[in-house]
């Protein structure tokens, strides 16, 4: 048995109409479907929600619950905000910069190029809080995740027994990090 592929991902929203609109606006998303009951099919609950989803590319699918009867939504206060995001691929650098241009000229603060060495970022947030990623492969992307591949088990077990960065791997963020690596 193995996975075949992720159906979707879902997250909470605080507005459906908002956020379909916005991730169209600024990810050219498209909205592919709507479902809304006020009962929760697994659980058999009464909640009335609205579930939206979202063409992420690829046959990859982005989904949000807007739950009007719930408390408002917030975050893990024990995680810091930069920790759980979702990232998307775009094709390469100019696009990415693309994206950028695009988000900044609609007032969405854009942290980033950040160089992840076998990939570049910028991160935002989107209307409901969620942190976003936009990444693009390095020229070198395929060497360097070979290079990662390498030391990943390694890595994990230097990590496991220490809870300390292992620095098998300081050549990715060399070029971001600097003497800091």
């Amino acid at each position: 048995m193995k996975i075949d592929r992720i159906h979707h991902v879902a997250y909470r929203c605080k507005d459906a109409k908002e956020t379909v609109l916005w991730y169209q606006s600024m990810l050219h998303m498209d909205f592919v479907l709507a479902i809304a009951e006020d009962m929760v099919p697994s659980t058999k609950a009464p909640d009335p929600y609205m579930h939206v989803f979202l063409d992420a590319g690829n046959g990859n699918v982005l989904a949000f619950f807007e739950l009007p009867t719930q408390p408002p939504m917030g975050r893990d206060p024990n995680t810091p905000e930069w920790v759980q995001h979702i990232a998307f691929r775009v094709k390469d650098r100019a696009e990415l910069l693309q994206f950028k241009a695009h988000l900044e000229s609609r007032g969405v603060p854009v942290l980033g190029v950040t160089d992840h060495g076998a990939f570049h970022s910028i991160y935002f947030f989107d209307p409901n809080g969620h942190r976003v990623e936009l990444a693009c492969p390095d020229p070198e992307e395929e060497a360097l995740v070979r290079r990662l591949d390498a030391v990943k088990w390694e890595m994990l077990e230097d990590w496991s027994k220490t809870k300390r960065a292992p620095k098998h791997a300081a050549f990715l963020h060399a070029r971001e990090l600097g003497a800091a690596a």
